[in-house]
């Protein structure tokens, strides 16, 4: 229905239908032919497949210098989303899909490998992908490890974006389709969802199963509504702060440093009056995501929040059997953020 928006006639007559008005309606705003991709012009009610989210989460990952750009995404699509009344939710984020690589392949794989049952299955070349340093499956302890990390590093990002997460079944414990990229006409073991998994796979699943259940525990992760940093609570915190590595609020040079690759979310759960679904409220503490896609360390310096003096880790991808939270870091005081990484703090 993308080809005849805005004032299509099939969207109105879904609008108007008894059953199709009342139920999640999603679309892949993409089609075919001249003004086919029509992403962020689906009118409210509907959620849209956001193909940016997955471009730029991939793009800033992999190292690709563009923060404002990841920024942007991870805090659900504003700048796309953000009009006609629409709500976070109407992003659909997803690192994959059933086109193109698995999250696995993502990362194991620099180009497709597509040539099956005597035939090259062609696919899109452009997938903002990398092998770390040698093409498909290694014994290389070194280059599996960064891997399995940057799988982390997607599933966290996605989970602790603002909008609707979309996990490609599989994902959550390192399925592959073995470099292919457009296997979905092939009836084999290259499409199949094996369940037998590896060590690596029990801990990538167990990996996300923590992240869904925070994100369940802290609606700061999944707001209702978009923030802008208009909202402060009664301790002078905006609903939404983005944190230099220096522990002050990004500046305009910051963002426009082409070599950025660090900084923070702190979202502020007591900012503003926020209600679910059912109306009930969605009060929550301060939290901070605190990403770095460079190879090298940063020195942080964590913010002093007022009515806090320290920051607990809740998650860390570099430290995958981090099981309930890590250690306490004071307010104030510098943390050291490895490369390839992503925290999630909160404020004690």
């Amino acid at each position: 229905c993308s080809s005849d928006l805005p004032n299509g006639g099939f969207r109105d007559a879904v609008g108007q239908d008894p059953v199709l008005a009342e139920v999640k309606l999603i679309s892949e705003p993409w089609d075919v032919g001249p003004g086919g991709y029509q992403l962020g012009s689906f009118p409210p009610g509907w959620s849209e497949w956001n193909d940016r989210y997955r471009d730029d989460a991939r793009a800033f990952w992999r190292g690709d210098a563009n923060l404002p750009r990841f920024v942007r995404r991870i805090h659900g699509s504003a700048d796309i989303f953000d009009r006609n009344g629409r709500r976070p939710w109407a992003s659909l984020n997803f690192i994959a899909c059933h086109d193109g690589f698995t999250l696995h392949d993502l990362v194991t794989y620099a180009h497709p490998h597509n040539r099956a049952a005597g035939k090259d299955y062609e696919g899109n070349n452009n997938n903002i992908s990398a092998n770390y340093g040698h093409e498909g499956p290694t014994d290389d302890s070194a280059i599996n490890a960064v891997r399995e990390q940057q799988k982390r590093n997607f599933l966290a990002t996605l989970f602790f974006s603002q909008g609707t997460p979309m996990l490609l079944a599989g994902d959550e414990f390192g399925r592959t389709q073995q470099g292919n990229n457009n296997a979905y006409c092939l009836d084999d073991e290259i499409n199949w969802i094996d369940w037998t998994w590896d060590e690596r796979g029990r801990d990538l699943f167990a990996f996300a199963r923590r992240l869904i259940k925070l994100r369940r525990q802290h609606p700061v992760l999944h707001r209702s509504r978009y923030l802008h940093g208009q909202h402060v609570s009664s301790e002078g915190v905006k609903d939404v702060t983005w944190v230099s590595p220096d522990g002050g609020e990004m500046r305009p040079h910051q963002w426009a440093d082409p070599n950025a690759r660090c900084v923070g979310m702190m979202l502020n759960g007591r900012a503003g009056a926020f209600v679910d679904a059912t109306g009930n409220s969605m009060d929550d503490s301060v939290l901070m995501v605190v990403v770095n896609s460079g190879q090298d360390a940063v020195p942080f310096m964590l913010p002093a929040v007022p009515g806090h003096n320290s920051w607990r880790t809740l998650l860390d991808t570099g430290d995958p059997h981090l099981e309930t939270e890590g250690e306490t870091t004071p307010a104030g005081s510098e943390c050291a953020v490895s490369g390839l990484t992503l925290l999630l703090l909160a404020a004690r």
